[in-house]
């Protein structure tokens, strides 16, 4: 095994896992390389659902990957541990050492040798600097944010029904900064969250108690996307009666409420930050290799970094060109797993002597979830490059088949088939609302 050549990838992300599946069943399995991935926890939950797991409408205990187990069946090697330094030169990458929850050291420092190296580390939410954010936001980077949102926002709707069930004033204000698809889709969830409670016992709860608003500093909410689809999702926010603040963004972040930039305060007994992301800052220290502002590794077309042709870099951390644009690729889900797709392309390439494959993004247009109210979105025609709207059930069922598609790169279609049908059983047996 050591006379393999190596491939390390750090980052157990939606592209990262998919990447060294393929590789561990097509190298990995023929003993052709030796394939390693390195992350920092021991499951993966596609980060696109983690606003349903932070409002309850998913229990992420049953959409989780082990990446022991998954390594075993798909034939790479799991680590883990967090990155935090790079020697290019002896071709070794630095983790850190891991603690366990008393803090008490499991194992030191230790360093990973590799031949080829793909940094695929995500983002973290970009607050701008944004006095008070990181002191009184909640934030959906990661499963454990998620987890604890959740229990936040429990904790919350039972303070408010207690108050309403004894004749105190209440109210349940909370706000969601940034309104891009975590920020839009969060806002729905939040919506059925206080609907579906008084089902189950909160029954003082009305759902008017809950006030729910959305920010965004540009003219409209989901900036990045066709004035169509912002006009609908407006349209459907409105409907469940989440108030939509656009124009003006926050100068500061307080325990009980934010500041506008026009100095208005409005009370807020929750805050969610979802404006912006940005890379992991250790990135932007890495053995010379060149970031841009927002710390993302920046490659060239066929995601090798600008410094080094034997690493490369994907997905969120990784500021990619398109051709004949000025603009880098999106970080986007569709993204990362078409880079994901191009690199082991290249990777297999390399190990047969061929050339490196150049990464051309495709955008296949975009989905926005409303929770079980309804989906809005575009998806570009292949020949015309045109846009068709579509809304409903179709939607729904478009916007279920991204997540499926993600679950048959990881496991297959069969498995997935059996995967599918326990989500029915389990969505037919247990609570609509997770409830602990």
């Amino acid at each position: 095994m050591d006379k393999l050549h190596h491939i390390v990838v750090v980052g157990g992300g939606a592209g990262g896992l998919e990447l060294v599946t393929r590789l561990g069943n097509k190298l990995g399995k023929r003993q052709k390389a030796r394939i390693t991935l390195i992350d920092a926890v021991l499951t993966h939950v596609w980060k696109p659902l983690l606003h349903e797991v932070a409002a309850g409408s998913l229990d992420a205990s049953t959409n989780e990957i082990n990446f022991r187990a998954h390594a075993r069946k798909h034939h790479y090697e799991f680590q883990l541990g967090r990155m935090s330094d790079l020697d290019r030169e002896n071709r070794q990458i630095t983790l850190e050492p891991f603690y366990d929850n008393e803090g008490v050291e499991v194992v030191p420092e230790r360093h990973v040798q590799y031949d080829s190296l793909v940094i695929a580390v995500g983002s973290t939410a970009n607050d701008f600097g944004t006095p008070g954010a990181q002191d009184h936001c909640l934030f959906l980077d990661s499963l454990a944010q998620a987890r604890r949102f959740h229990n936040l926002m429990l904790n919350a709707f039972l303070r408010t029904n207690h108050e309403a069930k004894h004749g105190q004033p209440a109210q349940l204000p909370i706000t969601i900064i940034g309104a891009g698809a975590t920020g839009v889709e969060l806002a729905a969830e939040l919506r059925l969250a206080s609907r579906e409670l008084p089902v189950y016992g909160m029954n003082s709860l009305q759902p008017q108690d809950v006030s729910i608003r959305v920010i965004e500093a540009a003219d409209r909410i989901l900036p990045a996307l066709p004035g169509r689809l912002s006009a609908a999702a407006t349209r459907e926010l409105e409907r469940q009666h989440v108030e939509v603040l656009t124009g003006q963004p926050v100068s500061e972040v307080k325990a009980d409420g934010v500041v506008m930039k026009d100095g208005t305060e409005l009370p807020s007994a929750m805050t969610i930050w979802a404006a912006g992301i940005k890379a992991p800052a250790f990135l932007a220290k890495l053995d010379g290799l060149d970031t841009n502002r927002g710390n993302q590794l920046v490659v060239t077309q066929t995601l090798q970094t600008t410094a080094d042709r034997d690493i490369f870099a994907f997905g969120d951390c990784a500021a990619c060109p398109q051709p004949d644009s000025d603009r880098p690729v999106p970080p986007r889900a569709q993204a990362a797993h078409q880079q994901a797709d191009t690199l082991y392309k290249t990777l297999v390439n390399r190990l047969e002597g061929r050339e490196d494959v150049p990464f051309v993004y495709k955008d296949h247009g975009s989905l926005i979830n409303f929770s079980r109210y309804t989906t809005v979105g575009n998806l570009m025609g292949n020949l015309s490059g045109r846009s068709m709207y579509i809304e409903g059930k179709v939607a729904r069922l478009f916007y279920v088949s991204l997540y499926r598609m993600h679950q048959v790169a990881l496991h297959g279609f069969l498995r997935t088939g059996v995967i599918w049908l326990m989500d029915k059983i389990s969505r037919a047996m247990h609570p609509r609302l997770k409830l602990h």
